[in-house]
């Protein structure tokens, strides 16, 4: 295996955070905004995160969504790598079913060429949309088969980036360029690091697995906040020291929004809850406005629901967010918090993250 450093997986600290602080973008389309606006916005989020010392800033792969732009997390990357220095990059994740692995290694190859020592590969076995979606990424209906298959597919895209097929293997005269094979051409050279694998989940499968294989597990708590705990307990039962990692490292997603009063949050995350709420109805859209998620009138079953999302997401003032991201951390012991947070426009999402980097005195203010 190619060298990782542990210092590309664990973060460090900053200001009076209890652990490392990083960023989640879904790159969110509100109503009355483009994607190019909402791309832009994720810039400027990444440059932020980047000042103010958060460890990372990672995009997630959706499908057929309307209010999520982030259906090619490499091709973010790439742009964002260009306008950033230090930052580390990554996926938060690549849903390696609806790919082939040899393009992926290719893919977080050239990332990694872009911007050595920056770049994370977070990999997840869920499709990132529906099912009809899904097949039409995979080109088969047969989608169950390609998330019992993902250990393999997980093992094939290892091999590609190591470019370690052992001898008679069907590929192992195969390489994945930018990568090690450049070093044993004549006069070659190549770098031998390769961008660090997370495995992602929100559920068990993927924290044994991560486990088992010894590598960081990062654990999606903000769309799973019932299975944290029994998910991170598996992960660290589970752990067997690698050559990637001697102790276990977990990251949990968080979703979170600070705002200059606890109204003008509880309206944000309040078009988030809406939106969230209409695509779980099959009606997926546009991120509403305040003013419409605000106005709409929630049935009895719908209210129940919104109110149980708002219930895991932590907002209000910036010392309010603070105590509850405090708290989370203690709870849970995660290693790292991952912060998204999603609102209808951009300007909201820019100033959580002011907010909450405030609070806690990071850098850069």
């Amino acid at each position: 295996m190619d060298e990782i450093r542990g210092d590309e997986i664990r973060g460090k600290a900053e200001g009076t955070a209890p652990v490392p602080l990083s960023v989640l973008d879904l790159v969110t389309v509100g109503q009355g905004r483009t994607a190019t606006q909402a791309l832009r916005t994720g810039v400027e989020i990444a440059q932020l995160a980047e000042r103010r010392g958060f460890h990372r800033y990672w995009v997630a792969e959706h499908h057929s969504m309307p209010g999520v732009a982030s259906s090619s997390p490499a091709v973010i990357l790439a742009h964002t790598a260009a306008v950033t220095e230090r930052i580390r990059l990554g996926s938060g994740g690549v849903m390696l079913p609806n790919h082939a692995p040899l393009v992926i290694a290719e893919q977080f190859g050239t990332l990694e060429a872009m911007a050595p020592g920056r770049i994370d590969l977070g990999l997840g076995r869920a499709p990132g949309t529906d099912g009809a979606t899904a097949a039409a990424l995979r080109r088969t209906e047969r989608l169950n088969e390609g998330a019992d298959d993902f250990p393999q597919q997980l093992m094939e895209l290892t091999r590609f980036l190591d470019d370690d097929f052992p001898d008679g293997h069907p590929y192992s005269r195969i390489h994945a360029v930018p990568g090690p094979v450049q070093a044993t051409a004549e006069g070659g050279v190549q770098s031998p690091d390769r961008p660090p694998l997370w495995l992602l989940g929100s559920s068990g499968f993927s924290a044994r697995l991560a486990g088992m294989l010894g590598l960081p597990f990062a654990f999606a708590h903000h769309f799973s906040a019932q299975n944290t705990i029994p998910a991170l307990e598996l992960y660290r039962e589970s752990f067997k020291p690698s050559a990637v990692l001697d102790a276990p490292y977990a990251l949990i997603g968080v979703a979170a929004l600070a705002a200059d009063d606890e109204r003008e949050a509880r309206r944000q995350v309040l078009t988030g809850a809406l939106s969230m709420l209409r695509l779980r109805s099959g009606r997926p859209g546009l991120v509403p406005t305040p003013e419409e998620a605000e106005a709409y009138s929630f049935s009895p079953v719908e209210r129940d629901f919104v109110d149980g999302w708002l219930g895991n997401i932590v907002h209000g003032t910036a010392d309010e967010v603070r105590t509850g991201l405090d708290d989370l951390a203690k709870r849970t012991g995660a290693d790292e918090l991952m912060i998204t947070a999603n609102a209808h426009g951009g300007e909201a999402r820019l100033r959580s993250y002011g907010l909450i980097a405030d609070a806690y005195g990071l850098p850069g203010a």
